[in-house]
């Protein structure tokens, strides 16, 4: 698979996609999906030199995943994760509140440092408690759901 490079200026904004390229976006989406993992992805750059360069199965992931946002109408912004947020940009990254996450924050769940008297938090540490937390709860929900259809709450 071959994609074009366009080279512009360095964006800090979210990247959103049009409607006029929402059905080359989903066809992308669908082709980067039925490619094996095996395949090579090549980005060949638009100069009159067709440089190529075959991206890292990490570049593709994250391709796969730009695109699936884009495709869907969602704007993207691209983060790296040892940047360091605010509590109110970490609370809002968990739908909670800031004094919550302060709490969670107190009592060691969350990893911070302190800049003055303002706490930071690593979006890295963020995620990491997001996907546990979620994990406990897929599991919670799942005895839940066992434990009712023993009872034969679920019967008709």
């Amino acid at each position: 698979m071959t994609f074009q490079l366009r080279t512009a200026g360095a964006r800090r904004q979210p990247i959103t996609a049009d409607e006029t390229e929402k059905t080359a976006l989903r066809s992308l989406v669908q082709a980067l999906e039925t490619t094996q993992p095996q395949q090579q992805y090549i980005l060949q750059a638009g100069n009159t030199q067709g440089e190529q360069i075959e991206l890292p199965p990490s570049v593709r992931q994250g391709l796969l995943q730009l695109v699936r946002y884009l495709a869907e109408g969602h704007g993207v912004e691209i983060i790296p994760t040892d940047k360091e947020l605010t509590t109110q940009q970490a609370a809002d990254l968990l739908n909670i509140s800031r004094p919550y996450l302060v709490k969670l924050l107190e009592a060691g769940h969350i990893p911070f440092s302190k800049v003055g008297a303002h706490r930071r938090v690593r979006l890295a540490d963020v995620s990491a408690y997001k996907q546990q937390r979620d994990t406990t709860r897929r599991q919670s929900l799942q005895t839940l759901t066992e434990l009712s259809q023993e009872l034969g709450l679920y019967d008709e």
